[in-house]
C-alpha cells in the first residue's frame, strides 16, 4: 500500500493508560536521560547533556543508533512544546557548525490526560513537514509502525512503573 493512502494525514497516534500520576510520567519524558528507557530497542542511546527539559524552544541532544548499516549519529531536538503534567513534543534535527539546528520535519508528541484508573497517554508521531529530499534519504516514511509506537507507550508505562 502505499505511504499516502496508509498515512493520509502523515501521522500514527497510539494510545495507552498507564497506571501512574501524569506527573510522574512527565518526569520520565522532560528527562532525556531517561528516554531511553521510553524506546523499545536499541535506536536512543543516552543524552548528550543531562539536563531535565524545562522549556519551549529548548535544545536536548541524544546520541543515537539507527542500525547496523547506518550507525552511530548524533541528533538534536527542539522542544516545541512543553505544559508540565500535560504536554510535551519536540522535533528532531540536526545542528549546524553554528548551533543552530535544522529540524527534520517530524515530531514527537505525548498529551497525558489523568483518568481514574492512572494516566491516559497519547503518543503522536508526525512527519507531515519532512521534505521530500529527507524522505528520500531515510528510505520513506514513516520510519518507524503503529507497533513501534504501541511498543514505546509500553517500555514508557515500565519505566513508570517499574513493571
Amino acid at each position: 500500500m502505499a505511504e499516502a493512502a496508509k498515512y493520509p494525514n502523515e501521522h500514527i497516534v497510539r494510545t495507552r493508560t498507564i497506571d501512574a500520576s501524569s506527573d510522574a510520567i512527565f518526569a520520565v519524558l522532560a528527562d532525556p536521560t531517561r528516554h531511553r528507557d521510553t524506546e523499545p530497542t536499541d535506536w536512543v542511546r543516552d543524552a548528550i547533556d543531562a539536563q531535565p527539559i524545562t522549556a519551549t524552544g529548548q535544545i536536548f541532544s541524544m546520541n543515537m543508533h539507527f542500525n547496523d548499516e547506518n550507525g552511530d549519529y548524533r541528533i538534536d531536538n527542539t522542544v516545541t512544546t512543553f505544559e508540565p503534567d500535560h504536554a510535551i513534543a519536540w522535533d528532531p534535527g540536526q545542528a549546524d557548525e553554528d548551533g543552530h539546528v535544522e529540524p527534520g520535519g517530524w515530531r514527537w508528541r505525548y498529551d497525558l490526560e489523568g483518568t481514574e484508573s492512572g494516566t491516559e497517554v497519547t503518543l503522536t508521531y508526525d512527519w507531515s513537514r519532512t521534505t521530500q529530499e529527507i524522505r528520500e534519504a531515510f528510505g520513506g516514511f514513516p520510519v518507524v509502525s503503529p507497533e513501534y509506537l504501541d511498543r514505546s507507550l509500553q517500555a514508557l508505562d515500565q519505566a513508570v512503573t517499574d513493571k
